[in-house]
């Protein structure tokens, strides 16, 4: 059954060659696209035409890989596609990756678009857990990540819970604390707030810069034996092979910088490396598989051509194309300022806008207010002079009544001169009219000084009316004069701007400015150097107490031994480097 599934994939094989054209799926770290290849193509025409599509010309740290039989492998250049174990299937699937790493990623990467494949790259291989990162610095890388994604940290936009739904920090990391999500998020935050007014491009680098002290950085690992059969791993990296305890693949046993190396070869499962030195020792190992050999060879010898070239002049065209990405670079710099400046400026016409619609409301406010006044006003004066002619028609009438009291009492002193008993009587009710003479003149004058106050009140009603309508036509002028038309020079300026061109005159400088050049970078990397450590010691601090000592892995046990020795990637690189070939071979034939 087994020799039938050959002989099928064979003349599916063969049926694919026979054709003109045959299609490949590329897959890259942020998108997927298929491409039409003829079949007398090589791994180098499809690649180039991937690069080209990507706008990438630093070619040389890429490659197409795909799997066959459960192990990796990556495109040959120089061979047709076709005539390589490529995976038989329409279309076939190759993953545009990282095949080489760089020894120092702010100096050698020089494009945009290979920083961020870089960056998306190493931020995966981090979350899945491929390469070792201690929780302190998985926060401030995730940080990184954040601001690469979301810009400059506003607390009006970025409210809690606003990483809810990102994949930020690897499980491993999650599961050794006692920790909320929302707590892991406020610590991401607050590194987040720090990284104010940098741009995409610097947060990316600065999260590679990061990542690449890590001790699994870069590295590939392959199950090997020595000559006693002692399972071991060889580690691949830009600076040559290291050999590690299966165990541990944080600290190298031995290193053997790839300086030290004259020669690598294979045959069949061994493999066979030969340094520097006419003297030293062959170093021999065995691998599980041909087809591991063979990958070990492509990484060494491309890891060693960059190793040399790194210790050379750039080439012309390499210089003129630094030159012109370090142009372009400024070039944006001064892009992202200007774009602030505009920024600021809208904002702060934003709040003058703002203060001017507040006034004018306020305005409006005060105008409604006096307008009420003087309707009040007039009501109240209406009222009163309505009361005023009340009290004048019962003034009036009272008098009206006085009168008639008069005319009566006339004529009763007439008639009481009939008889003394009539007088007497008379006199009686004389007095009494009189009295009430004397008490409806009394109500009389009462009335008619109510209509006096009435009177005044009405002229102060009115006077009040006056000057309600003085104020309201007062406030209204105001309030045309105040209408929100904003000077022109408060708004930013339009967006449609002319570009003055950047030029830059690149010249030969002596070496002695150079070497001072050197030192102060030097200076301001240890600086820098010492503020990260310092920032990642504050953040292993805060967290440390919440710590689950009994959820930490092996790996996590080997990184804090190697913290509280003292060791480091660097460190532990330039002690190993100083041994002898010889005794480092032996050392690796006796493990």
């Amino acid at each position: 059954m087994a020799s039938a599934l050959a002989a099928k994939m064979g003349f599916n094989s063969l049926l694919r060659k026979q054709a003109r054209n045959f299609r490949v799926r590329i897959c890259t770290m942020e998108s997927e696209e298929e491409f039409n290849c003829e079949v007398k193509w090589k791994g180098k025409d499809l690649f180039d035409l991937v690069c080209r599509s990507l706008g990438l010309w630093e070619t040389w740290f890429f490659g197409l890989q795909y799997t066959i039989k459960d192990t990796v492998a990556w495109l040959k250049m120089e061979k047709k596609i076709l005539d390589q174990e490529v995976p038989n299937e329409e279309p076939i699937t190759f993953f545009f990756l990282v095949k080489f790493y760089p020894e120092n990623i702010e100096e050698e990467l020089v494009q945009e678009i290979t920083q961020r494949l870089f960056f998306l790259q190493v931020k995966k291989k981090i979350l899945e857990e491929e390469i070792h990162c201690p929780p302190e610095a998985s926060v401030l890388l995730a940080s990184y990540a954040v601001h690469a994604k979301y810009g400059d940290y506003d607390p009006n936009v970025h409210e809690p819970g606003f990483l809810a739904e990102e994949e930020l920090l690897p499980k491993r990391v999650i599961n050794l604390y006692q920790m909320t999500a929302e707590m892991w998020e406020e610590r991401i935050t607050v590194c987040y707030a720090e990284h104010r007014g940098r741009t995409r491009d610097e947060a990316e680098m600065e999260y590679l810069k990061i990542a690449q002290d890590l001790d699994m950085y870069g590295i590939n690992y392959f199950l090997i034996r020595n000559k006693k059969g002692t399972g071991l791993l060889l580690g691949v990296d830009a600076l040559g092979l290291h050999i590690y305890e299966p165990e541990n693949k944080l600290t190298p046993k031995c290193s053997f910088p790839w300086n030290e190396i004259r020669n690598i070869s294979y045959s069949d499962k061994e493999f066979t490396i030969k340094p520097v030195g006419k003297k030293s020792n062959t170093f021999k190992f065995i691998s599980s598989r041909l087809r591991v050999n063979k990958l070990i060879l492509q990484l060494c010898i491309g890891n060693h051509d960059l190793f040399m070239r790194r210790r050379q002049v750039d080439s012309l065209e390499i210089q003129q194309l630094k030159a012109q990405a370090k142009k372009e670079r400024a070039r944006k710099q001064a892009e992202w300022q200007r774009l602030q400046r505009e920024k600021k400026l809208r904002k702060e016409a934003e709040r003058a806008r703002a203060e001017m619609e507040r006034k004018l409301i306020q305005l409006q406010e005060e105008a409604h207010m006096a307008s009420e006044a003087l309707l009040r006003s007039e009501q109240t004066a209406d009222l009163l002079a309505e009361k005023a002619q009340i009290a004048e028609e019962e003034a009036k009438l009272l008098a009206q009544k006085a009168a008639e009291v008069e005319t009566e009492m006339q004529r009763i002193k007439v008639t009481a001169m009939r008889g003394q008993e009539e007088r007497r009587l008379m006199e009686q009710k004389m007095l009494e009219a009189e009295m009430r003479a004397l008490k409806e003149s009394e109500e009389s004058e009462r009335r008619t000084k109510e209509a006096e106050q009435l009177k005044q009140d009405l002229q102060e009603a009115r006077e009040s009316e006056r000057r309600a309508r003085n104020k309201l036509l007062e406030i209204t002028s105001k309030a045309i004069n105040a209408s929100p038309v904003l000077p022109s020079d408060s708004f930013p300026p339009d967006l449609s701007y002319s570009r003055e061109n950047l030029s830059f005159d690149f010249k030969d400088t002596d070496m002695k400015r150079l070497s001072m050049e050197i030192e102060k970078e030097k200076v301001e990397y240890m600086e820098k150097s010492k503020h990260l450590q310092e920032q990642l010691n504050e953040l292993k601090t805060e967290i440390e107490s919440l710590k689950l000592k009994e959820r930490e892995t092996p790996l996590d046990i080997i990184h804090n031994q190697n913290t509280e020795q003292g060791t480091s990637k660097q460190s532990n690189f330039k002690k190993l480097t100083l041994q002898s070939t010889k005794t480092k071979v032996a050392f690796f034939e006796e493990l």
